[in-house]
């Protein structure tokens, strides 16, 4: 049996706080969806900030819902360009990672900690996780078939919930290697 899996491409994007939200776009301000995601419950907004890195700045969308703490994902590449440290981590996983400045139309902030370079993973639900014989937090290898760019990313950690939908996220710098066309179908190969 095949393990196929819809890969989709994430590009730069913040999370912001609520605290955070309302010093970006004015109290009590509340995320308007524009569109939603393929993950439950997920959308991007309306709402753009500007990360201001000690080189450049970048604008980036925010993806709602708010969350408890505000985080910013770049490509490495976006996190060389403005100056700022993005080291690979999981969605979440903050702890000790880069800061940087968010500009929104009401107000700023600094953040000390919360840019991260995602790790590319897969959302399954648990019935996929069993289907595909893979456990929460297993490294797999995803082969993409793309048109003359080919590739196997390895260390793609599988993230188990039965509040996701089946879908492996890259980059834009993983899916320019890769030339992926928006989205491709991937084959986890162990």
């Amino acid at each position: 049996m095949k393990k196929e899996v819809l890969v989709e491409i994430s590009a730069r994007h913040v999370h912001v706080s609520q605290k955070d939200l309302e010093i970006l776009f004015g109290q009590g301000h509340e995320l308007t969806n524009k569109k939603d995601l393929s993950q439950p419950g997920q959308f991007a907004c309306e709402e753009k900030v500007t990360i201001v890195g000690p080189k450049a700045s970048l604008k980036a969308s925010i993806l709602g819902p708010v969350r408890p703490e505000t985080q910013v994902e770049l490509s490495l590449t976006d996190a060389r360009s403005i100056g700022v440290t993005a080291p690979i981590r999981e969605s979440g996983d903050i702890k000790g990672s880069g800061g940087c400045k968010l500009v929104g139309p009401a107000g700023e902030i600094e953040i000390t900690e919360g840019v991260i370079a995602a790790k590319r993973h897969i959302h399954m639900t648990t019935a996929d996780a069993e289907k595909y014989g893979i456990k929460d937090k297993q490294i797999v290898n995803v082969k993409l078939n793309t048109e003359g760019r080919a590739l196997v990313f390895g260390d793609v950690v599988a993230r188990v919930s039965d509040s996701y939908a089946l879908a492996m996220h890259i980059d834009t710098d993983e899916a320019n290697a890769a030339s992926v066309p928006g989205s491709c179908i991937g084959e986890i190969i162990d």
